[in-house]
């Protein structure tokens, strides 16, 4: 079997898995139904739970099966079915993360707040993956624009772009808008989110896959970030949709010719090993001390000047 890049196939994706060859995909990314009732123009997505979790352990087998040696799987979902792809991923592959992104939910009165869906991580293998540190940009006041975190007297020791990310994303919002959304799409995810997740675990050339494309939001990320991909797709309409959207994408997204995910003309995500080429190294307010010293011997130590890059974000190219 070869493998064909760079396309959107429309298909049942049990059918389409089966010909992409073994240990062939570097990442795969899926965000299937949620088996609630949401109103698919081609898809039943009312099953009983076992039919559901019968058909959703055959597409997670496929997905380890194409994922390379070095490659990763990553399910989004709610924490309720995360819970039944982690126990049948466990058999298959090894854990890494659950990444919790911030849902922005409405109490419903009678339970816990939902306020977050879930990203599960895994790995093909337990050594070796390919990993990525991301950084996003310092989180701000809206009104004043002054730091939200307190770094308690060592506001000197700050990257001078932004931190590293954890497991937790509560900087990346969910689209709640269905004028926002393409056409006839109830759970459209935000491009950004996919481009994190894509700088995360690929190099520029690698391939990821979808096989539920939707209206293309991961094969648009993988090529805004010089990736080749792979989409399955059932519903024709939504096909329509991701192959045209794809088509006016003409180049990848640079800054100083460094792949970078971009949202309202800012750096949303970098790669860690990408920021240290493009910014000032960040020190330690012992370092610092030691440098000051070198240059005046009668320094105090105190760092006193504001770090560069820190009131406005680059733009991309």
């Amino acid at each position: 079997m070869t493998l064909s890049l760079d396309q959107v196939i429309l298909g049942d994706c049990l059918e389409k898995l089966a010909n992409i060859p073994d240990n062939s995909i570097d990442v795969c990314f899926a965000d299937p139904p949620f088996n609630l009732d949401k109103k698919y123009a081609t898809y039943d997505d009312q099953k009983s739970l076992d039919d559901y979790l019968a058909w959703c352990e055959k597409w997670l087998v496929e997905l380890v099966r194409v994922t390379k040696p070095t490659g990763s799987i990553l399910v989004h979902n709610i924490p309720k079915w995360l819970t039944y792809y982690a126990a049948i991923l466990n058999k298959h592959a090894h854990f890494r993360h659950w990444i919790a992104w911030d849902a922005m939910s409405t109490p419903l009165g009678k339970t816990l707040l939902p306020a977050h869906y879930g990203i599960l991580f895994y790995s093909k293998q337990a050594k070796g993956t390919k990993f990525y540190e991301i950084r996003a940009p310092h989180k701000t006041c809206r009104e004043c624009g002054a730091y939200l975190k307190d770094y308690g007297g060592k506001k000197d020791q700050m990257h001078p772009f932004g931190y590293l990310v954890s497991d937790v994303w509560t900087d990346i919002h969910r689209i709640r808008h269905s004028k926002r959304r393409d056409e006839e799409h109830p759970c459209q995810l935000p491009i950004h989110l996919l481009e994190r997740l894509i700088l995360m675990t690929t190099d520029a050339g690698d391939v990821v896959l979808d096989p539920f494309l939707g209206t293309g939001t991961t094969a648009i990320a993988a090529k805004n970030l010089g990736r080749h991909y792979i989409g399955i797709e059932l519903d024709p309409i939504y096909e329509k949709i991701a192959s045209d959207k794809l088509a006016k994408i003409t180049k990848p997204t640079l800054y100083q010719d460094y792949p970078v995910s971009m949202y309202l003309g800012k750096i949303q995500s970098i790669r860690d090993c990408d920021a240290a080429k493009l910014f000032p190294k960040q020190l330690t307010s012992t370092e610092k001390k030691r440098q000051k010293a070198k240059a005046d011997p009668q320094a105090n130590g105190h760092h006193t000047e504001p770090l560069p890059f820190l009131d406005e974000l680059p733009s991309a190219i």
